[in-house]
């Protein structure tokens, strides 16, 4: 039996792992189905993603990661537990070193949850690297040398703002806004404005699909289905672009102001590499339509979107699995 490392980027919204040799091969959602009589698990990432706000009473779909860190801590060791075997299976894999990436704000308590919950699957050594920093390896920066790179990674929940040199963190600061707030952003607004509940997935089609966060069109229109909270029964109603900028502003706004105390505390010399070079975007998040262009008014830098924004972390993680010597001195 071969043992190979494995990068895990421990999503709140989804679980992505890497293989060295092979890639990526998973990317499913981070929930898993149970039944709450025998708390039996009924399903796990795709398969209970789709059970997700159409269960029977007795069967609930769980999201066990919450702002990036582990809330139901059994669920979490489950889940990863399932992902391995799943690529385990494929891969002929035996007690493997992993490499987890979490946000850079996190306690020493929610490290050693981390690491215990992946220690419990199985691996020979876990290895933590904080999110940003893998995120930008990802997408391609070279963050060795003695010069800035800045990176705005926007997750399910957690947005991380960093400064790199040195093959270390300067600056950072981690938020718990990201797509998750940005889903019930939506939601609110929607049953404030219109008394019409939606559930989370709709919520998520109208962020990832018709959602602007900067000069947004009021003539474009989309029809949203839910329940009336008056009548208790299924309506429609149109929904402008225009409103999906109200529900996410205040959100978007306090991203930008955690990127402009990052930009405050950042050394001035590392402040005009960051002038010369731009801020890249990755996450999910950095897809949102209009984003760039609302950064880069507000910011007055150049504003980048990373290759391939949802795989920049795993990406990263494998990266940094070539590089054992970087690994242990992080550690």
């Amino acid at each position: 039996m071969l043992s190979k490392d494995i990068g895990i980027d421990l999503g709140t919204a989804n679980v992505l792992i890497y293989i060295k040799g092979q890639g990526i091969v998973l990317n499913e959602p981070s929930i898993v189905a149970i039944d709450m009589e025998t708390k039996n698990v009924i399903a796990v990432g795709e398969e209970a993603a789709k059970m997700l706000g159409r269960t029977p009473g007795k069967v609930r779909a769980i999201k066990p990661m919450k702002d990036g860190v582990i809330a139901d801590f059994e669920i979490t060791e489950i889940m990863l537990n399932t992902f391995i075997k799943k690529v385990k299976g494929k891969s002929f894999l035996s007690r493997p070193r992993i490499l987890i990436c979490c946000p850079s704000n996190i306690t020493p308590v929610e490290k050693n949850a981390i690491k215990e919950a992946a220690e419990r699957t199985g691996a020979r050594r876990v290895y933590l690297e904080e999110e940003p920093k893998v995120a930008a390896i990802g997408a391609g920066m070279d963050i060795s040398k003695p010069t800035a790179n800045m990176v705005i990674d926007i997750g399910g929940g957690t947005t991380d703002v960093a400064i790199l040199s040195l093959n270390d963190i300067v600056t950072s600061s981690s938020l718990k806004v990201a797509g998750n707030v940005f889903d019930q952003d939506i939601i609110k607004y929607i049953k404030d404005k219109y008394k019409l509940l939606i559930g989370e997935v709709t919520a998520e089609d109208i962020k990832i699909n018709f959602a602007k966060v900067y000069k947004s069109d009021k003539k474009q229109k989309k029809e949203i289905r839910g329940r009336d909270l008056i009548t208790g029964l299924p309506h429609t109603i149109e929904i402008t672009q225009d409103e999906t900028e109200e529900a996410l502003k205040e959100s978007i706004n306090k991203i930008i102001k955690a990127t402009t105390n990052v930009l405050e505390q950042t050394p001035p010399e590392l402040s005009g590499d960051i002038v010369e070079k731009g801020i890249v975007l990755t996450g999910g998040g950095a897809m949102l339509q209009g984003l760039v262009d609302l950064l880069h008014e507000k910011l007055e830098v150049p504003i980048l979107i990373a290759e391939s924004p949802l795989t920049c972390v795993a990406e990263g993680t494998g990266t940094l699995l070539d590089d054992k010597k970087q690994l242990e001195e992080d550690q």
